[in-house]
């Protein structure tokens, strides 16, 4: 299996080089990303918009929302606790080398929950809003999330990949789900999730959120450290 080490080999080196890039300013940034509290206000927005344009159907859209979470993250760390690899922050050879920013979470990190959960919700829901300007957005989301991840030092490029990979998979055996039900057992029939999405104007507005979101950390953070605070 000489091939295998290669890619476990490569895989560590690329995580200490993407997790060596740190400092103070980007250590809170990246904290703050990396936290749930802190897209509260973007995740709101889109459940708005869930809401306004599918109406009774947003029921069904929310649930299995819901559903698609729970599936990524709990097959996620089914697969943590039947892999078993080491988180790097555990690992002997290299934890003296590893920047951790945050708690050092469960001792194995193979694949990450956070990819898993974030590319679940992208997928599923870029699929039912079919507007490429929020896909666009969503990704660009999703990979922050999930490079915050490596830059906390809890999980390696390899862990964020196959972890990405679940969560795509996920959202999109979901989004069929959803699909065969509105088709075939639905009762209100109208709108028609297959012909229902998110309109230019909504997507600017949650582009807008994410926007200020952003601005918000930055520019809290700045001052933070401007005056010694962090």
């Amino acid at each position: 299996m000489e091939w295998f080490q290669k890619i476990l080999d490569f895989d560590t080196d690329l995580f200490l080089y993407l997790n060596s890039f740190h400092n103070d300013f980007w250590d809170t940034l990246m904290l703050m990303a990396t936290r749930k509290e802190t897209w509260i206000p973007f995740y709101a927005v889109i459940v708005y918009y869930f809401i306004k344009n599918y109406r009774a159907k947003s029921i069904l859209i929310l649930l299995f929302l819901a559903v698609t979470i729970l599936a990524s993250d709990q097959i996620s760390v089914l697969i943590k606790d039947t892999v078993q690899r080491l988180r790097p922050v555990y690992n002997p050879e290299i934890e003296h080398l590893v920047h951790n920013v945050l708690r050092k979470g469960g001792k194995y990190g193979f694949v990450s929950s956070h990819a898993a959960n974030t590319f679940a919700v992208y997928v599923f829901s870029f699929r039912i809003f079919k507007n490429r300007s929020y896909g666009i957005l969503m990704l660009a989301w999703a990979l922050l999330l999930s490079y915050s991840r490596i830059y906390s030092g809890v999980h390696y490029p390899t862990d964020i990949l196959f972890g990405a990979l679940l969560g795509w998979v996920t959202g999109w055996f979901m989004y069929k789900i959803v699909m065969f039900t509105d088709i075939h057992f639905f009762i209100t029939r109208i709108p028609k999730i297959e012909y229902t999405g998110l309109k230019p104007q909504q997507a600017g507005t949650i582009y807008l959120v994410f926007i200020v979101l952003i601005t918000t950390v930055v520019i809290t953070t700045s001052i933070l450290h401007y005056y010694n605070y962090l």
